[in-house]
């Protein structure tokens, strides 16, 4: 796994149980999850060990970008792991793990994405996978503190 992976953290000002429920309440992932200007549309949302979350991520110029997350594991309100593609079978996909721990009163988050390829992490960083997903981890802040 040695550098195929990107590692995004972020210090929240809201207690765990609270960035839990806006990683699994369907009727909250959809709102914040996605960089600035990013907006989702959900197709089929099961937020369980075994279930899958299946929507068009659409960036502020229009384009849509199909995206499919399966849960493998999850121990809340701590770790979730996912499979993370565009819903193609045969497609390689990303494997998701993210964690949370209790810092006071604030929740520590670690978000950590794995993918098939040092040539698929490559081509993430050059599109600018690590300032998106800053954008993404500061929308779910801004909905764990105002929730």
């Amino acid at each position: 796994m040695s550098g195929r992976q990107i590692t995004l953290t972020r210090l929240i000002a809201a207690p765990v149980p609270k960035v839990w429920r806006c990683w699994t309440d369907p009727a909250l992932l959809p709102q914040w999850f996605g960089p600035e200007g990013f907006t989702c549309r959900t197709h089929d949302i099961d937020l369980r060990e075994g279930g899958q979350w299946l929507f068009d991520m659409t960036g502020p110029d229009g384009k849509v970008w199909p995206n499919r997350h399966r849960y493998t594991r999850m121990e809340a309100p701590h770790r979730l792991e996912f499979l993370l593609d565009a819903g193609l079978d045969a497609e390689a996909a990303n494997e998701v793990v993210m964690t949370l721990t209790a810092e006071g009163d604030a929740t520590r988050i670690r978000y950590e994405m794995t993918f098939p390829s040092l040539a698929a992490r490559a081509m993430a960083v050059g599109f600018g996978a690590v300032e998106l997903g800053h954008q993404t981890l500061a929308k779910l802040a801004a909905m764990a503190q105002g929730d």
